[in-house]
């Protein structure tokens, strides 16, 4: 019984701090183009977090989470030794969650879900066996370092040149933005509304078909867009500051724009990435109290408030380094560009969903970023954070394997 409780505490609090490291470092990528947009400040972004994030993660984080994620390790393998998975299951937190430290310190922003992914190949390669490992799907989680930046990029170059071409470029921006907005408005409404109800609202367990869920997107967005229109009329020209900055109102236009797309990546990122955080501690809670392995672990309530919870603070306590690399380092970014990237982000992830390709968020937006970049010509782009980018993100499946191998050996060592 003693040890029951060792198991679990151990796991709540190694769970907390893999929450705090998803909140410190992929929430900051989530929040970053807004920050560096100007279109909200560092503590309105925290704000907005804060609240979406949680709620996507409590309300729409999943009554259930397979036992261990995205399926790369026979659970099977373990069912007469279920206590190397516990020992397997903290390590692979304590792992994922050291790395995130590291790299929200550095100002890297890297994959959650690939450090989780390396922890748990790490622990199942040294514990079970190397044949235990599904190297098919790590192949594929390794394929999408490439594919999701490059699809990103590519949609977020095609986006911000179409609004280069429809308003900045035309001789009157204003009464162009005023006319072509709302219908961005509706895209990104549409794209987001989209993400989460496939990324979020399966799990709370909404059965709604292909069709339902892209009338009920369709009909959310016009009313957004119809919102979005009656703001945008309001926004009155500042004729002192167009002559500082030729944009000036239409870029406040596209910051009305980038409110809606935080809020909404917010949600639907807190309900999909919470279960890396969350799905190891239900596992060695099931298995701490059951005694047996079974292939899906039901969530308790406190469970996805403790990760909603670690989320927000790490956001709140360490966000600001990753926000900076992303939001400001890698290339100068307005309010139109900075939509033109999380629209191109949201899309991938729609496109990702449908298909079933395992992509990750952070990877997805620093593409978008770098096309928005590119959008104007390769010396908008800071080269050498790119290149440190791509450094970390190389680096993240083996740092978390081998930290999880050493975790790994010391709890079998030392725990009961």
């Amino acid at each position: 019984m003693e040890a029951e409780y060792v198991y679990i505490t151990l796991a709540a609090i190694f769970g907390l701090f893999m929450a705090w490291g998803i909140g410190a470092n992929d929430v900051a990528n989530a929040m970053a183009t807004s920050v560096g947009s100007r279109a909200l400040t560092i503590k309105q972004a925290i704000l907005v977090a804060a609240i979406f994030e949680f709620l996507g993660a409590v309300l729409a984080g999943g009554a259930v989470t397979s036992t261990i994620r995205k399926g790369i390790v026979d659970a099977s393998l373990l069912s007469d030794t279920p206590q190397l998975l516990i020992y397997g299951m903290l390590a692979s937190l304590l792992a994922a969650g050291t790395w995130l430290l590291i790299a929200s310190k550095k100002g890297w922003p890297v994959s959650t879900t690939h450090s989780i992914v390396g922890a748990i190949v790490g622990f199942a390669a040294v514990g079970i066996g190397v044949n235990a490992v599904q190297w098919g799907k790590v192949g594929a989680i390794v394929m999408s370092w490439v594919v999701s930046p490059l699809v990103a990029g590519f949609i977020a170059f095609l986006i911000f040149a179409s609004v280069q071409r429809l308003i900045l470029s035309q001789p009157d921006p204003l009464s162009r933005a005023r006319l072509f907005v709302p219908f961005y408005i509706f895209l990104a409404a549409f794209t987001i509304t989209l993400v989460t109800i496939l990324k979020g609202l399966s799990h709370v367990g909404l059965e709604i078909s292909g069709l339902q869920s892209y009338l009920l997107a369709g009909g959310i967005a016009a009313v957004i867009a119809v919102l979005g229109k009656v703001v945008i009329n309001r926004i009155k020209p500042n004729p002192k500051a167009e002559k500082k900055q030729h944009f000036y109102t239409v870029e406040r236009i596209f910051a009305v724009l980038m409110v809606v797309t935080a809020c909404s990546m917010a949600f639907a990122h807190g309900s999909n990435d919470v279960a890396n955080a969350v799905g190891p501690l239900a596992a060695v809670i099931s298995v701490a109290q059951s005694g047996e392995i079974g292939a899906k672990s039901s969530l308790p309530m406190w469970v996805l408030i403790l990760g909603g919870a670690g989320i927000v603070i790490g956001l709140a306590t360490y966000g600001r380094h990753v926000i900076a690399t992303v939001g400001e380092k890698i290339t100068q970014l307005t309010p139109s560009r900075g939509f033109a990237a999380e629209l191109a982000a949201a899309t991938t992830i729609v496109i990702a969903s449908g298909t079933g390709i395992p992509i990750s968020t952070t990877h997805t937006l620093v593409g978008a970023v770098l096309g928005v970049g590119m959008a104007r010509g390769i010396e908008a782009i800071d080269l050498r954070v790119v290149g440190r980018i791509f450094v970390s993100w190389a680096v993240t499946v083996p740092a978390g394997a081998i930290l999880a191998i050493v975790f790994f050996f010391l709890f079998r060592a030392v725990l009961p």
